[in-house]
Protein backbone atom coordinates (compact mmCIF):
# COMPACT_ATOMS: atom_id res chain seq x y z
CA UNK A 1 0.00 0.00 0.00
CA UNK A 2 1.23 3.43 -0.86
CA UNK A 3 1.74 6.12 1.77
CA UNK A 4 0.08 9.48 0.96
CA UNK A 5 2.31 12.52 0.61
CA UNK A 6 3.11 14.22 3.95
CA UNK A 7 0.85 17.34 3.59
CA UNK A 8 -2.15 15.22 2.64
CA UNK A 9 -1.53 12.76 5.49
CA UNK A 10 -1.65 15.61 8.02
CA UNK A 11 -5.10 16.73 6.75
CA UNK A 12 -6.73 13.29 6.60
CA UNK A 13 -7.24 12.81 10.35
CA UNK A 14 -8.65 16.31 11.07
CA UNK A 15 -10.99 16.10 8.06
CA UNK A 16 -12.29 12.74 9.25
CA UNK A 17 -12.96 14.12 12.74
CA UNK A 18 -14.74 17.21 11.39
CA UNK A 19 -16.88 15.06 9.08
CA UNK A 20 -17.95 12.78 11.92
CA UNK A 21 -18.81 15.73 14.17
CA UNK A 22 -20.86 17.43 11.45
CA UNK A 23 -22.82 14.27 10.73
CA UNK A 24 -23.38 13.56 14.41
CA UNK A 25 -24.47 17.14 15.03
CA UNK A 26 -27.01 17.05 12.21
CA UNK A 27 -28.57 13.75 13.14
CA UNK A 28 -28.68 14.51 16.85
CA UNK A 29 -30.46 17.84 16.45
CA UNK A 30 -33.11 16.38 14.16
CA UNK A 31 -34.02 13.63 16.60
CA UNK A 32 -34.14 15.87 19.64
CA UNK A 33 -36.29 18.54 18.00
CA UNK A 34 -38.86 16.38 16.25
CA UNK A 35 -41.09 15.86 19.28
CA UNK A 36 -40.72 19.44 20.45
CA UNK A 37 -41.58 20.94 17.08
CA UNK A 38 -44.62 18.67 16.72
CA UNK A 39 -45.90 19.53 20.17
CA UNK A 40 -45.34 23.24 19.61
CA UNK A 41 -47.01 23.11 16.19
CA UNK A 42 -49.99 21.22 17.60
CA UNK A 43 -50.36 23.62 20.51
CA UNK A 44 -50.10 26.58 18.16
CA UNK A 45 -52.72 25.15 15.79
CA UNK A 46 -55.06 24.33 18.68
CA UNK A 47 -54.73 27.78 20.23
CA UNK A 48 -55.27 29.44 16.83
CA UNK A 49 -58.40 27.34 16.24
CA UNK A 50 -59.67 28.08 19.76
CA UNK A 51 -59.03 31.80 19.29
CA UNK A 52 -60.84 31.82 15.94
CA UNK A 53 -63.80 29.95 17.43
CA UNK A 54 -63.89 32.31 20.41
CA UNK A 55 -63.79 35.37 18.15
CA UNK A 56 -66.57 34.10 15.92
CA UNK A 57 -68.62 32.78 18.84
CA UNK A 58 -68.86 29.33 17.26
CA UNK A 59 -67.57 25.92 18.15
CA UNK A 60 -66.97 22.91 15.98
CA UNK A 61 -69.71 20.30 16.26
CA UNK A 62 -68.95 16.80 15.05
CA UNK A 63 -71.41 15.44 12.50
CA UNK A 64 -73.55 12.37 13.14
CA UNK A 65 -72.75 9.83 10.42
CA UNK A 66 -75.34 7.20 9.50
CA UNK A 67 -75.93 4.95 6.51
CA UNK A 68 -79.11 5.60 4.52
CA UNK A 69 -80.04 1.95 5.01
CA UNK A 70 -79.97 2.42 8.82
CA UNK A 71 -82.27 5.47 8.86
CA UNK A 72 -85.81 4.11 8.23
CA UNK A 73 -87.94 4.63 11.35
CA UNK A 74 -85.05 6.10 13.37
CA UNK A 75 -85.04 9.30 15.43
CA UNK A 76 -81.76 11.17 15.10
CA UNK A 77 -80.92 13.71 17.82
CA UNK A 78 -78.96 16.77 16.72
CA UNK A 79 -78.13 20.15 18.23
CA UNK A 80 -78.55 23.40 16.26
CA UNK A 81 -75.80 23.64 13.66
CA UNK A 82 -75.01 19.93 13.74
CA UNK A 83 -75.18 17.87 10.55
CA UNK A 84 -76.43 14.37 9.86
CA UNK A 85 -74.02 13.01 7.24
CA UNK A 86 -75.84 10.30 5.27
CA UNK A 87 -73.60 7.68 3.69
CA UNK A 88 -75.07 6.07 0.58
CA UNK A 89 -73.16 2.78 0.39
CA UNK A 90 -73.02 1.49 -3.19
CA UNK A 91 -75.48 4.15 -4.42
CA UNK A 92 -74.02 7.33 -5.94
CA UNK A 93 -74.01 10.26 -3.49
CA UNK A 94 -76.44 12.19 -5.70
CA UNK A 95 -79.07 9.41 -5.63
CA UNK A 96 -81.26 10.90 -2.91
CA UNK A 97 -83.49 13.93 -2.76
CA UNK A 98 -84.92 14.94 0.59
CA UNK A 99 -88.08 16.57 1.87
CA UNK A 100 -88.17 18.06 5.35
CA UNK A 101 -91.67 18.45 6.88
CA UNK A 102 -90.68 21.44 9.06
CA UNK A 103 -88.08 23.50 7.13
CA UNK A 104 -87.56 25.82 10.11
CA UNK A 105 -86.20 22.88 12.14
CA UNK A 106 -83.86 21.24 9.62
CA UNK A 107 -82.59 21.57 6.06
CA UNK A 108 -81.71 18.83 3.55
CA UNK A 109 -78.55 19.19 1.46
CA UNK A 110 -78.31 16.85 -1.55
CA UNK A 111 -75.15 14.86 -2.21
CA UNK A 112 -72.97 15.94 -5.11
CA UNK A 113 -69.85 15.20 -7.07
CA UNK A 114 -67.27 17.94 -7.53
CA UNK A 115 -64.35 16.79 -9.65
CA UNK A 116 -62.82 13.86 -7.79
CA UNK A 117 -64.57 14.73 -4.52
CA UNK A 118 -67.88 13.19 -3.45
CA UNK A 119 -70.04 14.99 -0.88
CA UNK A 120 -72.67 12.92 0.97
CA UNK A 121 -76.24 14.13 1.35
CA UNK A 122 -77.09 15.48 4.77
CA UNK A 123 -79.51 17.19 7.08
CA UNK A 124 -78.51 20.30 9.03
CA UNK A 125 -80.25 21.09 12.33
CA UNK A 126 -81.46 24.71 12.36
CA UNK A 127 -83.52 25.22 15.53
CA UNK A 128 -84.98 23.23 18.40
CA UNK A 129 -87.91 21.10 17.29
CA UNK A 130 -88.85 17.85 15.63
CA UNK A 131 -89.42 17.04 11.96
CA UNK A 132 -89.87 14.10 9.65
CA UNK A 133 -87.48 13.71 6.73
CA UNK A 134 -88.18 11.61 3.64
CA UNK A 135 -85.43 10.59 1.24
CA UNK A 136 -86.51 9.63 -2.26
CA UNK A 137 -84.61 8.39 -5.28
CA UNK A 138 -83.27 5.13 -3.90
CA UNK A 139 -84.82 1.68 -4.26
CA UNK A 140 -87.36 2.64 -1.56
CA UNK A 141 -88.34 5.88 0.15
CA UNK A 142 -86.67 6.34 3.53
CA UNK A 143 -88.51 8.18 6.30
CA UNK A 144 -86.94 9.11 9.63
CA UNK A 145 -87.23 11.81 12.29
CA UNK A 146 -84.76 14.53 13.20
CA UNK A 147 -85.10 15.88 16.72
CA UNK A 148 -83.15 19.06 17.35
CA UNK A 149 -82.42 19.57 21.03
CA UNK A 150 -80.82 22.49 22.87
CA UNK A 151 -77.08 22.09 23.35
Amino acid sequence: MRTPPAPLARLTAPLAVVSVLLLAGCSGSTESNVGTESAESTESAESTESAENAESGTSVIAPVVMAATDLPGQTVDLVPGQVLDITTGDDPVDTYDGQVAEPSVAEFTPGRLDGNAAFNPGVTALEVGRTDVTLTGGAEDITFTVQVVAD
